[in-house]
Order: structure tokens, then C-alpha cells, then sequence
């Protein structure tokens, strides 16, 4: 663990969350600067800074953390539809260097390009 990172100091207790839930590996927490009316977060127990780092040894922490987001998107009364999101370095948006996937819902979300909502066809 990295004692510089925010998500590995809540992942060991030494920093304040509000824990959703655990899996082998992972934690979920609500984000605290949400971007909709349900935002949490599913942060990989083991440090990697994102995304990019994934190998094949980490397939059993990647069905952990999809099996989690999917465990309180539908405990946060989302199950009906919610996004889930990684981002990959500073141009990607990802503000803190750690693993994590955001779990948005409660709303309708818009296209991720535009942000507008869909559109009937």
C-alpha cells in the first residue's frame, strides 16, 4: 500500500468513508463529491494506479469489483440503470491515481460524449 495514496489509507482504516460494502479485493465507498444522485466508488484493495495496469493475473479483483458495483448499484435503488466508469490517467479524468470504478445512477444520465439525454427514435 502506498501511505501518499487516499484510497489505499481507507482501504486500511486510517482514513473516514462511508464502506458500501466488500469483496475479495475490493471496497466500495460513496463518493464524496458525487456527480449524480448515487455515486459510489469500488476501489481495488491492492495499489494500481489504473485501469492501464490490468493483467491477466488481476481477472479475480476485476469480477470482484464488477460483482460489487453491481451488489450497491442495486442496493442504492439503481438496478433499473446506472453507468459504470473507470477513468485512465490526468487527460482521462482521473483524479486520484488509484484503481477505482465510479458506479453513477438516480437519474438519467446523458450521453457521455454530449451529456444530453437520449433520444426517442
Amino acid at each position: 500500500m502506498a501511505s501518499d495514496c487516499l484510497f489505499c489509507r481507507i482501504v486500511a482504516g486510517d482514513e473516514d468513508a462511508e464502506v458500501l460494502g466488500r469483496d475479495d479485493g475490493v471496497v466500495a465507498i460513496r463518493d464524496i463529491f458525487p456527480r449524480a444522485p448515487f455515486h459510489a466508488l469500488v476501489i481495488t484493495e491492492t495499489h494500481l494506479g489504473s485501469a492501464h495496469e490490468l493483467t491477466d493475473d488481476h481477472a479475480d479483483v476485476l469480477n470482484a469489483a464488477f460483482r460489487l458495483a453491481r451488489k450497491v448499484a442495486a442496493e442504492g435503488d439503481t438496478a433499473d440503470g446506472y453507468r459504470i466508469a473507470t477513468n485512465v490517467g490526468t487527460l482521462g479524468g482521473q483524479a486520484i491515481p488509484h484503481l477505482h470504478l465510479h458506479v453513477l445512477g438516480g437519474r438519467q444520465l446523458g450521453h457521455i460524449d454530449t451529456g444530453e439525454p437520449p433520444t426517442e427514435s
